[in-house]
């Protein structure tokens, strides 16, 4: 066989059945001789957010592969590697690459150095009969400890290579978890104990550890409440007395009050970075994390309890040893602290409902938010936001009530991430609703995968709140003050409408409060007939985000 065939048969064993690819690209028709079926995606940066979406919602067990031609193909593809690569998403990377007689010659680019710092690990095979090795090592580092993209540069002449099939010997690669040291458990759990108003910050890592449930019984048994970060929303059902919702550049009333508060805060499965878009911890307030990488220990704060293994694991030797040190009933001294949530919440969406039942012209996008919410079905819809305003405004009232129901990132925030993302969501759960929220200049980033969706025949609802501007943008903030003033630099046109309409997308203008609804019914019945939908709403530059930080 040649190089081709083995790595196709490698995807093939380890449970791919989809290939992210742009031509020119000899792998994709080897991928297809075996049973994989090609999504073409119109840009690589796109193709790219459709294997991250996949491999995101699949808690990556299934990882989404991307496949693009040497030289530009590689080139285009870099951005989606680096969102990828800092929200910690398993993908795995096939570049083209030149001969190996011209492997490092101006002008050829080089994968593997040229991405080595925006991916988990990265290798380059220089014989077809070494593909089976690195290719296990590809997948070792995808299914195993900390979680990121993966590449693989194959020379072009190395997939034409025959080698004898005698020497293709591949089983596909194992998860491996591990408890955490039960010492480190013991203390934790006396730490919790002791503590008067501790507070859990969950983050993605519970996604990816499948652990919702053991961090509910967690959260119930020592009736502590749970944030969560805005990679991990969803991870913990926000219709639950004890959620908090999430905390990010914007995040709910309830978690800074109870993050103001608390005298220990416990991080399960996640990283607890500083970054833009993530909640800041009080400052000497002490902090547990429990984490699968030991690299994320003391990275940005200083943890004073640390307990590294699989999260899901960690949470079940949590729960014993809890249900040891106080018995089976957990703890009971903080029993009011659900019905203090309760009247936090209420403040908060007291303060927020005139916004989320607004009857303005333009709409408000809040008020847009809560009739999506109002009319699918919460718990079988997977929604992501985009860059901006639409993240910030959507992520404090949208309430997800199974694991990615929202689809979070943040640590880079590249305009037109969002729809990638929900196409490879729709692939990996194509019984679910998925929505993604986009502004009008995220749109002119990425909206032509619009036609993807239609040509794939993967039916996802895109709304896009076009304001006409970028919003804030006039504010000496982004730096635009003077060049908007002069020269309108800050505003955008289009008509998306009619764009969407163009690619055969179900497509609808929302201007007035009474025709949201509606129009939102139109579009989920059009893509439960598999015609993507995409929803113009007419919004105004709304300024106000829910960001109690600071005050």
């Amino acid at each position: 066989m040649n190089g081709d065939t083995a790595i196709a048969k490698i995807l093939k064993a380890e449970g791919v059945d989809w290939l992210s690819c742009f031509p020119a690209q000899s792998l994709i028709s080897a991928a297809a001789e075996q049973g994989i079926r090609p999504i073409l995606c119109r840009q690589e940066r796109a193709g790219v957010n459709f294997a991250d979406g996949f491999s995101r919602v699949n808690n990556g067990s299934k990882i989404g592969v991307f496949t693009m031609q040497a030289g530009p193909g590689a080139e285009n593809a870099f951005g989606g590697v680096a969102q990828a690569f800092s929200d910690s998403v398993p993908i795995l990377l096939l570049p083209g690459s030149a001969p190996t007689t011209a492997s490092g010659i101006h002008p050829g680019f080089q994968s593997v150095d040229h991405y080595k710092g925006i991916t988990k690990w990265s290798g380059y095979v220089s014989h077809a009969s070494r593909i089976p090795d690195f290719m296990r090592r590809a997948f070792t580092q995808l299914k195993n400890g900390s979680k990121g993209p993966v590449l693989l540069e194959i020379p072009q002449d190395v997939q034409d290579q025959e080698f004898p099939d005698s020497d293709f010997k591949y089983e596909p690669v194992k998860f491996t978890k591990s408890q955490a040291n039960p010492d480190d458990v013991r203390d934790l759990i006396k730490a919790i104990v002791a503590a008067d108003s501790p507070v859990i910050n969950a983050g993605q890592g519970v996604l990816y550890g499948i652990a919702t449930k053991e961090l509910i019984e967690f959260a119930e048994l020592s009736n502590i409440p749970v944030m969560t970060t805005l990679a991990g929303k969803s991870c913990f059902p926000e219709n639950h007395v004890l959620s908090l919702g999430a905390g990010a550049n914007s995040g709910t009333l309830m978690v800074d009050h109870f993050r103001r508060k608390s005298d220990l805060i416990i991080g399960v499965g996640t990283s607890f970075t500083k970054a833009p878009f993530s909640t800041m911890m009080p400052k000497g307030t002490p902090l547990a994390q429990i984490t699968d990488s030991p690299d994320h220990i003391n990275k940005d704060y200083k943890i004073d309890l640390g307990c590294v293994g699989d999260v899901k694991l960690v949470l079940r030797q949590m729960i014993e040893e809890l249900k040891r040190q106080v018995g089976d009933k957990g703890i009971t001294k903080s029993s009011g602290v659900a019905d203090e949530i309760k009247s936090v919440r209420d403040e908060f969406y007291k303060e927020w409902t005139p916004r989320l039942t607004s009857d303005e012209i333009p709409l408000s996008p809040y008020r847009v938010f809560n009739e999506l919410a109002s009319n699918v079905n919460v718990a079988e819809t997977i929604i992501t936001h985009d860059s901006g305003y639409p993240r910030d405004q959507l992520v404090p009232f949208w309430k997800p009530v199974t694991p990615w129901g929202y689809i979070g990132w943040g640590k880079s925030t590249q305009l037109g991430y969002g729809l990638g993302l929900a196409i490879g969501a729709k692939i990996a759960k194509p019984e679910k609703q998925v929505i993604n929220i986009m502004g009008d200049a995220a749109f002119g980033m990425a909206g032509l995968d619009i036609e993807t969706a239609v040509r794939s025949k993967i039916p996802i609802l895109t709304v896009v709140l076009n304001n006409g501007v970028m919003t804030n943008y006039t504010s000496p903030r982004p730096y635009l003050e003077y060049a908007a003033k002069e020269w309108d630099l800050h505003k955008l046109g289009g008509d998306y409408t009619k764009i969407a309409e163009g690619m055969g997308a179900f497509s609808k203008k929302v201007t007035t409060p009474d025709e949201i609804a509606p129009a939102i019914r139109e579009a989920v019945n059009a893509n439960k007939s598999g015609q993507p939908a995409l929803l113009e709403m007419m919004t105004k530059e709304e300024l106000n985000v829910p960001k109690y930080w600071g005050k």
